[in-house]
């Protein structure tokens, strides 16, 4: 009697698995008429994934009408981003347009691949005005301090008396040295008062004051009252994280990408039809549905899940993941960047099952049912490396359980990737004298 073999799950993952090739064509059209294309990362310091999504970025913008770039990144960095990329601001190349990102992690945007990225915008943008243009914008809000001054800076302009005020109401602040995280603690310990009534009338005033100020200062400057209100805004919600951060991780990390997703929803409703597409930019972690993941039992919600609880099929959402391979990351906050190699993914996750294929780069469209999706539903490891890499303890620092085709639409796999260079030259960053035990050689 004949028995009938049962296919091994590489064997299944590599029947339905595509090439990463002929730009993308068959991707897009997946992507179909969706009006929001979230594309996240593994890690944060990954040359391949930075690389493909700004080569499907470009092709959304030029073929699909998205007008909207959207980064896990600080809003008035990025802002003057978009005004180089608009043909509006002082900058005269990609490297001083993106010299704003200087706090840490600075070769999140501050690298070879964001670099030719903004200026082929910017060249993309030269032909046309209006509308038309495509914009790229922060949505990360670690960045209270500089978005006061921004705001200070819009009112010094278009009302000196009302700066007057939001300096009064921002110098609650000038205890702390600067220092956002002091703030928090000091404030939640109890040794000094919440700044939050005061940055909140600040926003309030802003608001009410928009139709007067925008009716001053022509119709030009409707887009520059809304770039001061995010950074208004921004101060509010910064204000609360900082404190959060003292009361648990749960908070804090909700406060963020409600902030982000907030973020999104006030560019959408800014640019309007003719410019609401938008393409996102971020960690898996905060793009892929936290309810297919062990965030769900922490209560944590994230970017991805609220996207698709608000805009549902408008939604595309992709992911990265890769075996081995080098990545720049720090040792710990506020480290150096150094180019680190990425131990082979442990057993028992994603990572593992797409490298035991024998395939080096594809994507699975992961709404597909059958065999596939019985085999990538059950729960497994995937690996989530931000700014920080710590093999040392690779599977509590650096792992979490996801069911795959719960949490993204397509996931893209990449078997070896290098690390991200930056544009500084910096003496930890030397991927030509990595030595190949690292880390184990530690």
């Amino acid at each position: 009697m004949l028995t009938r073999s049962i296919p091994s799950a590489p064997s299944v993952v590599a029947s339905v698995a595509k090439p990463i090739t002929g730009g993308y064509d068959e991707l897009l059209e997946h992507i179909g008429d969706s009006e929001i294309v979230l594309i996240g990362e593994a890690s944060h310091g990954t040359h391949d994934f930075y690389s493909v999504r700004e080569k499907l970025t470009r092709r959304l913008i030029a073929e699909k009408g998205f007008r909207i770039v959207a980064l896990e990144a600080d809003w008035p960095d990025a802002l003057r981003m978009n005004r180089y990329v608009k043909g509006c601001g002082m900058d005269k190349s990609a490297n001083e347009a993106l010299s704003g990102f200087r706090r840490f992690p600075s070769w999140m945007w501050r690298n070879t691949v964001m670099g030719e990225f903004v200026d082929w915008m910017k060249g993309w943008n030269s032909d046309r005005s209006g509308k038309e243009t495509a914009g790229i914008f922060g949505m990360d809000l670690y960045s209270m301090h500089t978005s006061m001054d921004a705001v200070l800076e819009y009112l010094d302009d278009v009302d000196p008396e009302a700066a007057q005020r939001a300096r009064h109401r921002y110098s609650c602040f000038e205890q702390f040295n600067g220092d956002p995280q002091q703030y928090g603690y000091m404030t939640t310990s109890g040794g000094a008062e919440p700044c939050k009534a005061a940055v909140v009338k600040q926003l309030v005033e802003l608001r009410e004051r928009r139709m007067e100020w925008i009716k001053q200062n022509g119709k030009a400057s409707a887009d520059e009252f809304f770039y001061a209100e995010q950074n208004a805004r921004l101060v509010v919600n910064a204000e609360e994280y900082y404190r959060s951060m003292f009361m648990g991780r749960r908070s804090s990390w909700n406060l963020r990408d409600q902030h982000m997703t907030g973020t999104l929803d006030a560019l959408k409703s800014h640019f309007g039809k003719a410019g609401g597409k938008m393409v996102v930019w971020a960690h898996n972690s905060h793009l892929g549905d936290a309810r297919a993941t062990e965030m769900v039992v922490r209560g944590e919600v994230n970017v991805g899940q609220l996207m698709r609880q608000q805009f549902g099929s408008r939604v595309f959402n992709i992911g990265f993941s890769t075996y081995s391979g080098t990545v720049t990351a720090a040792r710990n906050w506020g480290d150096p960047a150094e180019c680190r190699r990425v131990v082979p993914a442990l057993p028992g996750s994603y990572e593992a099952l797409f490298h035991d294929t024998g395939l080096d780069d594809f994507w699975i469209d992961l709404r597909e049912t059958g065999a596939i999706e019985k085999v990538l539903v059950q729960e497994r490891l995937q690996r989530a490396i931000g700014v920080i890499y710590r093999p040392e303890t690779e599977r509590y620092s650096h792992y979490f359980r996801t069911s795959l085709p719960k949490q993204f639409d397509v996931m893209i796999h990449m078997d070896e990737t290098r690390a991200l260079e930056p544009l500084e030259s910096i003496s930890e960053w030397d991927e030509d004298e990595l030595p190949e035990t690292y880390p184990a050689g530690l």
